[in-house]
């Protein structure tokens, strides 16, 4: 389903090709909505696509990746294609990204920095319910030896 969303989107997005653009380009797009630049700790990514007249996002990496957030101790998902629709300081609407609650993984759908509180980034599921982090603990990690490839 996430591939005819981007077919659909594709239409005049800027469209990138590599690992090392890719992930140049992928930072640079978490700069430009003042997203926290760790967010999207994605690795092997083979092509981003930014459409920027619908805000539409997409990202595609090689395989699978789970990636652990050490300073909430937290374990997220990515799938092979990650997409959202963008806008400052918000992710809406996003698919192929999950994070272990408890015992279960749990959808990710929009994640926001308040307005207000510029330190916190709050996620929600599809049922509403969310839960808030500090900012900090998505900042940008050189070392990646805690990523796990599926």
């Amino acid at each position: 389903m996430a591939s005819q969303v981007i077919e659909v989107n594709r239409n005049g997005a800027e469209v990138y090709h590599g690992a090392a653009l890719c992930a140049d380009k992928a930072v640079e797009l978490l700069a430009e909505t003042n997203m926290p630049l760790g967010l999207l700790p994605l690795a092997d990514i083979e092509e981003v696509g930014y459409n920027r007249s619908t805000g539409f996002v997409w990202l595609r990496q090689k395989k699978a990746l789970t990636h652990t957030f050490k300073q909430i101790g937290r374990l997220v998902s990515y799938a092979t294609e990650v997409t959202a629709f963008v806008e400052d300081r918000k992710m809406k609407r996003i698919t192929g990204v999950k994070s272990k609650e408890l015992l279960i993984w749990v959808t990710v759908c929009d994640m926001y920095i308040d307005k207000n509180k510029h330190s916190k980034i709050s996620f929600k599921t599809p049922t509403g319910l969310g839960r808030t982090f500090p900012v900090s603990a998505y900042g940008k990690e050189d070392d990646n030896k805690h990523d796990v490839a599926k």
